[in-house]
């Protein structure tokens, strides 16, 4: 991606930024937005701080995500004002004076203590709404977090900007990158430690600079669905590996899931290769107009249909749906909004006043309802799991005769199936972020 192109897609991203927040600022009765950056958090009993993550509200405005101690400050009819600390510091590296195309759609004052950033915020902090963690408060400057202010601002960031696509897609060049070497260590028989410590080194991010924590599993641990325990010596036998893992790129982040199988010739890559085509054919629903939770049940009908064509269970897909059968094998929702965070806010936002847009009864942990719309970037990760606690609820109950229990037991030492994209809605086709930098790396 050519630093140009950022360049010139980022001042219609402040003006957009700058529209949402003035009508924000009209909803809150307020006259400034004050946006801190964050600050250091330590250890309860200790003095080790813990990993700085920037504030969303923050990196939203700027590519900034280590610069502790700094604010933004917007007034309408005003250009922003950016006010960085850079502080005297023999110990750590200072961050560097800003710079870069970004720039010039600031004014930019450097501090040099935490305190002098209260000489250039607004005169009266009754009249700000100051969105940021108890944590960052200036004297008297304590972020507020004015509820129409919030409900506005996030209900908008479901709407990504032609920067931020641009962002985004840098930051899955980063993680495809990473997972492609990934799987050549998988391939080459290591650890889940080595995989991980592979992928972190292809990426080029540590894991506290990585937008989550990866999910690295060989064997059975593929149906742990958050497993991070990262053994470091390799199973005797390899059978499987899922990874999810994503890389960041300016604040942004990308969310990516493959699955696979060290027998190409296994049944449970033939397995794979059905979720995968499902899995495609979910992301083809991602259009504008289509009610996300009919997309996640629709989802629950097609993996059914995997389970049964693979002599899994013994119900129509509709009756698996219906009776919880296909709860157990895919127990989480389809996916969510990614961004700015990688589980992006304001996926149950009735509107931009606020409210709650439920989820289907019997899908607790779906993680958005609203119906999607151009501009909105979505995961799409559907799964099927062999996971011991959930089979063995529908084994005592009263559809156990419905599950094939052997082809449970074959399946089983396989862990489960995940595949996961990235896809931006459009007012046409969706643009698969993932599957296109993986076709473009082949």
């Amino acid at each position: 991606m050519a630093i140009q192109d950022l360049a010139n897609a980022y001042p219609q991203h402040i003006a957009e930024l700058q529209r949402h927040s003035t009508l924000a600022l009209e909803r809150g009765g307020c006259d400034h937005l004050v946006v801190p950056s964050g600050t250091l958090h330590y250890q309860v009993f200790d003095d080790r701080d813990y990993p700085y993550a920037v504030n969303p509200q923050f990196k939203a405005w700027a590519p900034l995500t280590r610069a502790p101690g700094s604010w933004l400050v917007f007034t309408p009819g005003q250009k922003p004002r950016l006010i960085y600390l850079q502080p005297f510091d023999y110990w750590h590296v200072v961050p560097e004076a800003p710079a870069g195309y970004w720039v010039d759609q600031f004014d930019i004052v450097i501090i040099r203590k935490p305190d002098e950033a209260l000489q250039h915020l607004p005169g009266n902090p009754a009249r700000c709404a100051i969105l940021g963690e108890p944590q960052s408060a200036l004297g008297d400057f304590v972020p507020d977090n004015p509820a129409a202010v919030v409900n506005y601002l996030e209900y908008h960031r479901a709407f990504k900007t032609p920067y931020e696509i641009l962002m985004m897609r840098e930051a899955t060049r980063v993680g495809v990158r990473a997972h492609r070497a990934a799987e050549v260590a998988f391939r080459a028989g290591k650890s889940e430690f080595d995989i991980h410590m592979a992928y972190c080194s292809a990426a080029r991010q540590d894991a506290n600079e990585l937008p989550y924590h990866n999910i690295v599993a060989l064997n059975e641990h593929g149906a742990v669905l958050h497993y991070t325990e990262l053994d470091t010596v390799a199973p005797a036998e390899i059978r499987s590996f899922l990874i999810d893992a994503g890389g960041s790129f300016g604040g942004y982040a990308s969310d990516i899931t493959r699955t696979y199988a060290f027998d190409r010739d296994s049944e449970f890559q033939s397995l794979i290769a059905a979720v995968d085509a499902a899995q495609l054919a979910m992301c083809a629903e991602v259009r504008a107009g289509f009610d996300y939770r009919q997309l996640h049940l629709g989802a629950h009908l097609k993996l059914a249909g995997v389970l049964k064509d693979f002599g899994i269970i013994d119900l129509s897909p509709e009756a698996a749906l219906e009776t919880g059968v296909s709860n157990a094998f895919f127990p989480h929702g389809i996916g969510h909004g990614i961004g700015l965070q990688v589980h992006d806010v304001a996926g149950f936002a009735a509107s931009d006043a606020g409210g709650v847009i439920p989820r289907p009864e019997g899908q607790p942990f779906l993680r958005t309802t609203r119906t999607l719309e151009a501009g909105m970037v979505m995961t799409i990760e559907p799964g099927i799991y062999f996971i011991d606690m959930l089979l063995d609820e529908v084994r005592k109950g009263a559809h156990a005769r419905s599950v094939n229990w052997d082809r449970v037991a074959q399946f089983r030492p396989y862990g489960g199936v995940r595949i996961e994209d990235d896809v931006v809605c459009t007012d046409a086709d969706p643009i698969n972020l993932t599957r296109d930098e993986f076709a473009a790396t082949a």
